[in-house]
């Protein structure tokens, strides 16, 4: 067993600033997502996709972590509940340069039950707590667990903040928390988005009771003036679905949240930079669509969306389509 004062001492989990991030989203925040992203907040935290152990350690590494330089600061999520390959994976993070580590164990998926990870890790809290011990041991950046509040009938605050507790000990100072429980049976993970009830107030309780953890909150947010309510009491939120859907709300996230001056950034120069990334990736062998389909939200609820959105989904499988695509797209929404 590692020593947990020494996992709690590697992994401060205080270097980065959590008020706003970005919630890991199977297909939809990879490489080309978050570097779109990034150019419309510079100071939200990103996450990956999940990366499953079994991925990075049977086929190659560089199909899945890596990253362009600009993604920073950018947490890599792992899928799991082995120590030894937790741990082994958390160093292939340290060599490629991730900011943090974070461990699923919220996803209810089937296919994710089967390979024993995700939400059903919260009745293992003790087998969490060793995860978590060893990938402590195998970097000196901060190792997060995102998880649920409870699942199926283990859904009592005692068992939730004995949860927090038990992996707290070996090393985890973040928690990232999605204020609904899990059905692991009967709900599809769709279903175990939007049908167990929010129950915010736990995760505020949970603040109360560990006030030297940071505790992120998650679910349901779709504005940076929800995000700024919920600071007042947490040390940050993350947004998942609306950020995707509506990638413009972030635009005000960098001056509201993290105090930084008005960029005076438009869309309009968010598509320039973007179309330079696109000519880059296309260079590389990369189909434009792999880029672009992230970029559908851009102008939601402005002039020209529907036509922004009809070109980049139509117009993209046209034969022969380049980079200039967003141009052409571009001057759809005038």
């Amino acid at each position: 067993m590692t020593d947990k004062s020494v996992c709690s001492q590697k992994s401060p989990g205080k270097s980065i600033d959590r008020r706003l991030s970005i919630a890991p989203m199977l297909d939809w925040t990879d490489r080309h997502c978050r570097y779109f992203l990034r150019q419309i907040s510079r100071r939200v935290l990103l996450y990956t996709e999940m990366i499953t152990t079994g991925a990075l350690l049977h086929r190659d590494p560089s199909r899945f972590l890596d990253f362009d330089p600009a993604e920073h600061p950018l947490a890599l999520q792992l899928g799991g509940s082995e120590p030894d390959e937790l741990a082994t994976c958390t160093r292939l993070a340290n060599d490629w340069g991730y900011d943090e580590i974070n461990l699923n164990v919220g996803c209810p998926s089937d296919r994710v039950q089967s390979g024993r990870f995700g939400a059903c890790l919260m009745a293992e809290p003790q087998l969490v707590a060793d995860c978590v011990a060893a990938m402590c041991e195998a970097t000196s950046h901060p190792i997060s667990v995102k998880h649920r509040i409870g699942i199926d009938d283990m859904d009592s605050y005692d068992q939730l903040r004995t949860f927090v507790d038990t992996v707290g000990q070996a090393g985890c100072r973040t928690f990232v928390v999605h204020a609904r429980k899990a059905w692991l049976q009967g709900l599809s993970p769709k279903e175990n988005r939007e049908i167990p009830p929010l129950q915010y107030e736990l995760v505020h309780r949970l603040k109360q009771d560990f006030p030297a953890l940071n505790i992120v909150i998650n679910g349901g947010f779709k504005t940076i003036a929800q995000v700024t309510r919920q600071l007042t009491r947490l040390d940050g939120v993350m947004i998942g679905r609306e950020a995707y859907q509506n990638p413009w709300m972030l635009a005000e996230a960098d001056t509201r949240l993290f105090g930084e001056p008005d960029s005076g950034l438009t869309r309009t120069r968010v598509v320039e930079r973007m179309q330079s990334y696109v000519e880059r990736q296309h260079a590389l062998g990369i189909p434009v669509h792999r880029v672009t389909r992230h970029m559908l939200g851009l102008f939601q609820g402005r002039r020209g969306a529907r036509a922004w959105r009809r070109a980049l989904s139509n117009d993209v499988h046209r034969p022969g389509i380049g980079p200039e695509l967003l141009g052409h797209a571009l001057s759809l929404t005038h």
